[in-house]
């Protein structure tokens, strides 16, 4: 069995993923690349891949698939992955391919010790060439560091201390335990492959070491502000398949607090992009996410609503949606994230 699955979701990506491939073939034979073509067809991924492929047998393995959406690449992934953990890598983003090998190393010495924890996190970095901004995202105030802990350890998350995508490697299992399956044709789904598994996560390690190079800057890029307004509808799914999540029937006090803390900044950040757009149309959508919340998971929408972020998204007089803005073009310019 392979010690670690990376799963490349590929799409157009002919310019830029061989960088992304690059980075995890550190590892060699401890690796299994998955790079999962999602039915590109105006350029020659699909071939890039192939080429890797024969290049490194038995260790890089390339899967067509048809247009299926980012989510369903990371179906495709799972499906086909044989290693004990899985991690996505974007085609546009890559390792520090020295941290790898160290994160590598660790897991190996875990399981050697009979300890495979479900979940292993490291940092990412923001990183925004244009502007010569790298923003590591960073835990030391929340988690243990180098040691296996539970959520009970766990401290308070700041707002932008999120465990994203780009932070979580899980052990293979646990996700195929849980059923997760991400929707087609749909854009944000690395937040539900995050949040869905979250309450089957017992044993956790956070090693403090900056793994990730999350690229921000390209124009078509689906974090780029203009092109999430444009898929706002997609967002919102997103949004409401995470408040359908039924997340106060947590047992675990922290996981639960956790994700509480997740979903409130989701349904922030579909708030302003609502508010953004400056459409009546989009107003009404951002008014009917709150409303949905409410009569769906009213429990939880308390929770929610009892502080100022998830409050002052549901503001809908012109001065209370400045403040929301004005709040949210800080934590942009402070973190650089998108």
């Amino acid at each position: 069995m392979k010690l670690l699955s990376v799963a490349i979701p590929c799409y157009n990506s002919a310019a830029y993923m061989a960088h992304a491939i690059e980075s995890a073939l550190v590892l060699g034979d401890d690796v299994e690349i998955i790079v999962v073509d999602d039915g590109s067809r105006k350029d020659n991924t699909l071939e890039i891949g192939k080429e890797y492929e024969a290049k490194y047998p038995g260790i890089v393995k390339c899967v067509h698939q048809e247009n299926g959406g980012h989510g369903q690449a990371v179906n495709t992934g799972l499906a086909n992955a044989t290693g004990l953990y899985f991690k996505v890598l974007d085609s546009d983003d890559w390792f520090d391919s020295e941290v790898l090998v160290k994160v590598a190393d660790r897991l190996k010495t875990l399981v050697a010790e009979g300890n495979t924890v479900d979940m292993f996190i490291t940092n990412y970095v923001y990183d925004k060439p244009s502007e010569n901004k790298a923003t590591p995202i960073r835990y030391t105030n929340v988690m243990p560091q180098d040691t296996v802990f539970t959520w009970a350890q766990t401290k308070k998350f700041q707002p932008h201390q999120n465990i994203l995508m780009h932070s979580v490697i899980y052990r293979t299992q646990l996700l195929r335990d849980c059923g997760l399956q991400l929707p087609k044709h749909t854009f944000y789904v690395d937040n539900l492959f995050v949040y869905l598994p979250l309450p089957y996560v017992k044993t956790l390690y956070y090693m403090n070491a900056d793994l990730y190079r999350y690229f921000i800057g390209r124009d078509d890029q689906s974090v780029n502000e203009k092109v999430m307004i444009s898929r706002i509808d997609q967002q919102l799914r997103v949004n409401r398949m995470m408040i359908d999540c039924d997340v106060m029937a947590v047992e675990d006090e922290k996981c639960r607090r956790y994700m509480l803390k997740y979903l409130t900044m989701l349904c922030a950040v579909s708030s302003v992009l609502c508010i953004k757009s400056g459409t009546a149309e989009n107003l009404a959508k951002k008014d009917e996410l709150w409303k949905y919340f409410k009569e769906k998971n009213p429990a939880a929408y308390k929770k929610v609503s009892s502080n100022f972020m998830g409050w002052g998204s549901q503001f809908t007089s012109p001065l209370g949606k400045k403040l929301v803005l004005a709040v949210y073009s800080l934590a942009q310019k402070i973190f650089v994230f998108n």
